[in-house]
This record gives C-alpha cells, sequence and structure tokens, in this order.
C-alpha cells in the first residue's frame, strides 16, 4: 500500500507548483492583487470537461450553504467554485503536499480562503468525525485507490444522514487494454480502474440510495477532440492542464481519449443520498 501511496504523490507532483500559476498569470499581463477565480479555472479544475462538468453536478442538488468535503481536491477550484457560488464551506483534502499547499495559497490569491480549507491526507483514513458533511464530492479519484471498499465507507462515514455523495469518475468499460500514460498513472499497475456496476454494488450495500446517474462519456470526448484541436492550432496554452501534467500531457490525454473512444472506458456522475432514519 505505501509503495502505491509513493508513487501516485510523485505521479501528481510539480515542484513551486503556485509559482509556476503565479508567473503565467504575470505573463497575462494579469495583475495578482487583482485575480479572479476563472482566471485560474484553465488549470484548477483537474478532471474531463473542467470547470463546466463541476457546475453541472454542483447544480444537481441544492448545495447552498452546505457543508461540503472534496475528496482530491488536487489544487482546490472545485471548492473555490462552491464557496463562491454556492456559498458552501468546503474542506479539500488531497495525498499531494504541493497540491495542497497551491490550494491554500491560490484560494488566498482570490480571496476565499475564510471558506475553504485545504488538508494533505489519505482518503482512506479521513481525519474526520462521523456525520461532520453535509455533501461529499468526488472528480476522479479512485482511479488511484485500490481498496474501494473503505474508500467508500470512509465517504459513507464522514457524511451526515440524509447528506449527498456526488461523484464524477472515469471507470472501466470494456476488455479493450489502455494505453499509458494517462492523466492519474504512468504504468498500468498504478490505475485502479473498476466497473460503474462494481461501484454501485459497493454504495448499495453502504445502505446509500441511488439517486441519479449520467453518462458523461460523449461530453468527453468532444471536450478532448476540440481541446487537441485547439492546441494544434494555437499550441499549449500559458493556463492549462499543461502546468499539471508536465510534458507528456498531450499523450496522457491522447490515450486517454483513445480508450472512451474504443470503450474500454466511460465517465459517469451521480447522485446517492444517506438515509435519514431518524
Amino acid at each position: 500500500m505505501e509503495a502505491s501511496i509513493d508513487e501516485i504523490q510523485n505521479h501528481y507532483h510539480r515542484p513551486n507548483l503556485y509559482e509556476i500559476i503565479t508567473g503565467q498569470l504575470e505573463k497575462q499581463n494579469i495583475d495578482l492583487k487583482q485575480v479572479g477565480r476563472r482566471d485560474l479555472s484553465a488549470v484548477d479544475e483537474f478532471h474531463v470537461r473542467g470547470a463546466a462538468v463541476s457546475e453541472e453536478l454542483a447544480t444537481s442538488i441544492d448545495l447552498e450553504d452546505q457543508n461540503v468535503l472534496d475528496i482530491g481536491c488536487g489544487i482546490g477550484g472545485p471548492c473555490r467554485m462552491l464557496a463562491d457560488q454556492f456559498n458552501c464551506q468546503v474542506t479539500g483534502i488531497d495525498l499531494s503536499p504541493e497540491y495542497i499547499r497551491t490550494a491554500n495559497k491560490l484560494s488566498e490569491l482570490v480571496r476565499l480562503d475564510h471558506k475553504t480549507t485545504f488538508i494533505q491526507g489519505n482518503a482512506l483514513d479521513l481525519p474526520f468525525q462521523r456525520h461532520t458533511f453535509d455533501a461529499v464530492w468526488t472528480q476522479h479519484v479512485q482511479m488511484n485507490v485500490p481498496d474501494k471498499k473503505r474508500f467508500y465507507a470512509e465517504i459513507v462515514r464522514v457524511l451526515k444522514p440524509g447528506g449527498s455523495f456526488l461523484y464524477y469518475e472515469i471507470l472501466k468499460k470494456g476488455k479493450s487494454t489502455l494505453d499509458f500514460p494517462v492523466p492519474w498513472s504512468n504504468r498500468p499497475e498504478f490505475s485502479f480502474l473498476f466497473k460503474s456496476s462494481e461501484m454501485h454494488s459497493l454504495l448499495e450495500n453502504l445502505d446509500m440510495q441511488k439517486i441519479k446517474t449520467t453518462d458523461q462519456t460523449i461530453a468527453g470526448i468532444e471536450f478532448f477532440e476540440k481541446m487537441l484541436a485547439r492546441i494544434h492550432v494555437q499550441g499549449p496554452p500559458l493556463i492549462g492542464l499543461n502546468l499539471l501534467m508536465g510534458e507528456s500531457t498531450l499523450l496522457k490525454i491522447s490515450n486517454l481519449l483513445k480508450g472512451l473512444k474504443e470503450k474500454a472506458l466511460q465517465l459517469e456522475s451521480g447522485i446517492y443520498v444517506k438515509p435519514d432514519l431518524n
């Protein structure tokens, strides 16, 4: 287990990430004293379809004024969106110390640090009391988690009765072989994909109630095709996911797109509710 944790931390580690992002903002003549959340949206939403799908997920239920946990928060873009647009108090947790450092500093930069808290930690051992959060949120996280049963059990534990679990995940679909590297792993032995049916079985065994699922695969394919076409014409953006994925960005995205188009993978979002037995 420790070997996989070290591998995952190393995979996502980008030294001086905050300084790189702010340096790129300055290259665009953006005054760091006036940076807004939207100035960061191309880099701080590390998942397919970026900010658009986060806002779509957020409006799928009433999250106004909720206490929300974002597991695998990355550098905090969705947390800041929930705090800013929905007046949520949001806690983000991520395995990467550099992501957490960057998330905290970016929230300070855009003046949302009073509504967001970021903690470095393991999703399999959440440092929170049971029944703490009104909603728990994950986007593209479980692919890096080998112990799925414990992962979802921890989510249910910290969720209040009547609370919602919202997810947006990359899932295994067919039998086709996936090419590596991909955004979440450079090697197959550190990619822990499973099927949608397996995820739903785990959640139902934890007494969670399914409210809605949405197949996001076609929208994801269209997103990547447009992105790659734009990069082909304009080159990589100054502010984009290339700052997180490094020199292999195009290869990782191309391999993920191939997996979606060949039906080795699927994208799915959904909502579950923890029953309130009182």
